[in-house]
């Protein structure tokens, strides 16, 4: 399964999580949820998966205009734009967040201790110091994680069947996202027992 379909079954599968939050709060009759989206990658890049997110919601009887109002912030692929625009959504008073990325997840963290906040596509929620732990996040953040430190290997060890006699590897990697960091330090192992060197 690749990331792309992981993502849009996670953010379908996010809108389920939130659509339960919503109702067990339903008991406020005619209560219009505000849902603070945030994402850093710009909007034709991420329509696959903002389809996904509100299909999920529709299917659970949440329609955009009628009973949620989703509040969409892109950051347009700059990601030190998070921050502002996590602001702006607590400005506006969100019952919740939606964060994709860990950037974005960080972002509103630092800007509210008490709106929920649903992450989607996090890479190492521990390390990069979102929860305290996977089995209790405990604070406002919950969500799903796409954790996968074994793929690294399996991924680098079909390249290295596919190209037996590659040596070296590029990694081309964005150093604002802190689970980058972290995903390269899980290549050094396969990639020693493969005889590859990693350039990143």
């Amino acid at each position: 399964m690749g990331r792309k379909t992981r993502l849009i079954l996670t953010l379908a599968l996010i809108a389920n999580l939130l659509a339960a939050s919503l109702a067990a709060e339903a008991q406020q009759a005619g209560k219009v949820w505000r849902i603070g989206y945030l994402t850093p990658f710009p909007p034709a890049v991420h329509k696959p998966f903002s389809d996904a997110f509100v299909r999920g919601l529709s299917e659970l009887g949440y329609t955009e205009g009628q009973n949620i109002v989703i509040e969409w912030r892109t950051a347009d692929g700059q990601f030190d734009r998070l921050p502002l625009l996590a602001a702006e959504l607590i400005d506006l008073s969100v019952d919740v967040f939606v964060v994709v990325t860990t950037p974005g997840a960080l972002a509103a963290k630092r800007g509210t201790t008490t709106i929920p906040i649903v992450m989607a596509d996090i890479g190492d929620p521990l390390v990069a110091g979102l929860v305290k732990s996977l089995a209790r996040p405990g604070g406002n953040i919950t969500g799903i994680s796409l954790m996968a430190p074994d793929l690294v290997g399996k991924q680098l060890q079909i390249l290295k069947e596919a190209a037996p006699k590659t040596s070296r590897l590029a990694v081309l990697w964005n150093p604002s996202n802190p689970n980058n960091a972290a995903g390269l330090k899980e290549l050094e192992r396969p990639a020693r027992i493969l005889v590859l060197k990693v350039r990143a």
